[in-house]
């Protein structure tokens, strides 16, 4: 028997020679498969590619100067096809910025905007300039740098943590140590973010959400409001993809930028917290046809947004253009910053702001079977990474439920936020998609039959959340029925008016102990019900300790105390602290709320739904307390599993029937979030107290037992 073998040849040796020569630099045809600049043993090699330019130029400037000391034209030779590519030899990485000019015909009515005087940021740029320090307004073009990538991850592998597995964190690196009671060296950095990971562990969750790290121009539509500077300071305007935001580094050091990130990624790989980054291509900071042009709009306009006949721009993001992901061009860049971002940054998943936007057409229409979404979900490198939908757009499309997941998408879960905030504050109607909520929204996501691998997909379809960026804290969703946007300068007309809090009896700062007794109750609800929920719980930092934004549910433009986390909240907060810490902890110790095991010896079934009497599977359409019963059986310690969680949102003492646990021991309180008068509100394990059949639940609370 003989095998087959390959010779292995380079089609690009290490070491090359000069054809020609071009504004005094020696240089030849270089790599065209290779997007963007790659630094080579001789040189770097410059690739970029347009549609309908007709002529390109390679512009090399000094370090942070405005005018190119050299101006590179590329000749015809070193085109193929769209593809511009060559190699200039003899250049320092360290001692220049680059940047195109690209001409072509200008015809706006066709979409077409080429203007050979501007200055274009190369699309796959590794390193963005031109900003250098956080909130000082940009004066210069962006140009880019050239980046080696010469981190070592070891053999650090790769997570095989399931999304049901992880609680999710979502943070904003700038404003989750930039508060001077962060008490870190590096505030609002990587670096400042790396100095919290004690704190992030101590807490136990497993897995930050960091709101947009790309590079985005935070003086975007700045503007002043009562004496205060308003910036774009969520990030959701995206100047460059494949390059981290320059701003949130604490070292200056030129090429090293992309380090400090790596060294934060790893550090919270080996404290067993995974990494999501929170990423924007539904649209770019070029905006609409009032906007700059940096970038997408002089490479080729007609190919990178969704335009109308007569070239105006498409609005679903609301944000002024619209990215045209299923151009194959765009594609394109999409698949490979993502691939990018998984093996240089080792990053284990992805939320898609405004996702809906990536399933439609070129002409904004729904597409039933979104090419870039089915590549995403089948590409090899992204194979274990986890994708997670924003699924609904500024356009009116919204798919909760039905985003086409390939078995590989997750979504947030608008249904749960909406339906669990409701029930919670009395909305006694909600009670059924509560009752769905919490036990997996089996009706959105099938997480109820297995698929054809003998697998529960659905539970990994699905991330519970309450609070997030876009909205109220938890703390003020029980401190406001209203949003209070003032400081945002738009006459309070901005954020969501639909927001399904409640005051607890007074708008805003308090002193009266009744109200902040039940504000406190409300905030361990909220916690206990999104812990013992089947999905992926996710929460905004600060909920932790109460953290508030004073009401504001729109904080994109607060780069201030509104947006910044008070550490000095947790010490005043701590109970809060520690209640959260053991509803992540109890949710860790009992498999049987994130996902269904096999069933339970004693003959429970694996999720039973009741209204007060556990006899009694049936709940009432305006049912003011309702309890789920997860059960099931875990092999790993040998024994039956199984949960109770009960709701009674009704504002009297409520009696309930707990299941018979059979054969599989008796109940015991775990969690009573009105508390024992002392203070305890939760119970370890082996301190519990038994409960016999029936419990008395007090008004506005939850409780959770466990079988032993």
């Amino acid at each position: 028997m003989k095998f087959y073998s390959q010779k292995i040849t380079l089609d690009y040796p290490i070491s090359v020679s000069p054809m020609g020569e071009i504004a005094g630099f020696p240089v030849r045809p270089g790599m065209f498969d290779v997007n963007g600049a790659m630094a080579l043993q001789c040189g770097v090699n410059f690739t970029i590619h347009t549609c309908y330019g007709t002529r390109c130029e390679l512009l090399l400037f000094h370090v942070g100067e405005d005018e190119p000391y050299a101006v590179l034209p590329f000749p015809e030779s070193y085109r193929i096809g769209d593809v511009y590519s060559m190699i200039v030899f003899g250049l320092n990485i360290e001692e220049f910025e680059y940047a195109y000019r690209i001409d072509g015909p200008y015809q706006p009515e066709k979409g077409l905007l080429f203007d050979k005087h501007a200055i274009l940021l190369d699309p796959y740029a590794r390193s963005v300039t031109g900003q250098k320090n956080w909130g000082e307004q940009k004066e210069r073009f962006y140009h880019a740098q050239v980046v080696k990538d010469i981190f070592d991850w070891g053999d650090m592998p790769q997570s095989n943590r399931e999304l049901c597995d992880l609680v999710i964190y979502e943070l904003h690196v700038r404003g989750f140590t930039q508060h001077y009671t962060s008490g870190v060296t590096h505030r609002g950095t990587f670096a400042g973010l790396r100095e919290k990971i004690p704190y992030l562990k101590s807490l136990g969750i497993n897995a930050v959400e960091l709101m947009p790290i790309f590079e985005f121009d935070e003086n975007m539509d700045v503007r002043e409001v009562d004496g205060k500077k308003l910036l774009d300071y969520w990030g959701y305007n995206t100047v460059g993809f494949f390059a981290p935001n320059n701003n949130y580094f604490a070292s200056d050091e030129a090429n090293t930028r992309g380090q400090e990130l790596k060294e934060l990624i790893k550090a919270l790989h080996d404290n067993g917290i995974e990494v999501i980054l929170d990423v924007v291509f539904n649209h770019t900071a070029e905006g609409n046809e009032k906007g700059p042009t940096f970038c997408f709009k002089g490479l080729d306009n007609k190919v990178y947004y969704m335009l109308t006949p007569d070239g105006n721009y498409y609005n679903f993001s609301g944000c002024g253009n619209t990215l045209n992901c299923n151009h194959p061009i765009v594609h394109q860049l999409i698949l490979e910053c993502l691939r990018f971002w998984t093996v240089s940054y080792r990053v284990d998943g992805f939320r898609f702001d405004l996702a809906s936007i990536l399933g439609r057409n070129e002409n904004g229409s729904p597409m039933n079977n979104p090419p870039l979404l089915r590549s995403l979900a089948f590409d090899p490198l992204l194979a274990n990474v986890k994708l997670i939908a924003e699924a609904w757009d500024a356009g009116g499309m919204y798919q909760v439920g039905s985003f086409p997941a390939e078995k590989r998408w997750a979504e947030w879960n608008g249904r749960y936020r909406d339906a669990i905030r409701g029930y919670l504050k009395g909305d006694n109607w909600e009670s059924w998609d509560a009752a769905w909520s919490i036990s997996g929204s089996g009706d959105l996501y099938g997480g109820f039959s297995p698929d054809y691998d003998g697998n529960y997909a659905g539970y990994n379809s699905c991330v519970n959340f309450l609070t997030c960026h876009d909205g109220f804290t938890l703390y003020d969703l029980y401190s406001y029925n209203e949003k209070h946007n003032e400081a945002n300068g738009w006459g309070n007309t901005d954020g969501a008016n639909d927001n399904r809090s409640w005051n607890c009896g007074a708008e805003g700062d308090t002193n009266d102990p009744e109200v902040l007794s039940l504000r406190w109750r409300m905030i361990r609800n909220a916690c206990a019900v999104l812990m013992c929920s089947r999905g992926t719980p996710m929460f905004l930092a600060g909920d932790e300790f109460g953290n508030t934004q004073f009401g504001n549910n729109n904080c994109y433009c607060q780069d201030n105390e509104i947006s910044w986390l008070d550490w000095s909240l947790l010490e005043k907060n701590h109970d809060v602290f520690e209640f959260f810490q053991f509803m992540i902890a109890f949710r860790m110790k009992h498999p049987v709320i994130r996902k269904r095991l096999p069933d339970a010896v004693c003959g429970i079934d694996p999720l039973h739904t009741h209204n007060i009497n556990a006899e009694d599977t049936t709940i009432p359409r305006d049912a003011r307390t309702l309890s789920v019963c997860f059960a099931g059986y875990d092999k790993d310690k040998g024994r039956d599993d199984m949960v109770y969680v009960s709701v009674n949102t009704y504002w009297k003492d409520v009696h309930i029937t707990l299941p018979n646990p059979r054969k599989a021991g008796h109940w015991y309180l775990s969690v009573n979030t009105y508390g024992d008068g002392q203070g305890r509100y939760f119970y370890p394990e082996g301190r519990e107290a038994r409960i016999d059949g029936e419990f008395i639940m007090r008004p506005r609370s939850v409780a959770v037992f466990t079988v032993r």
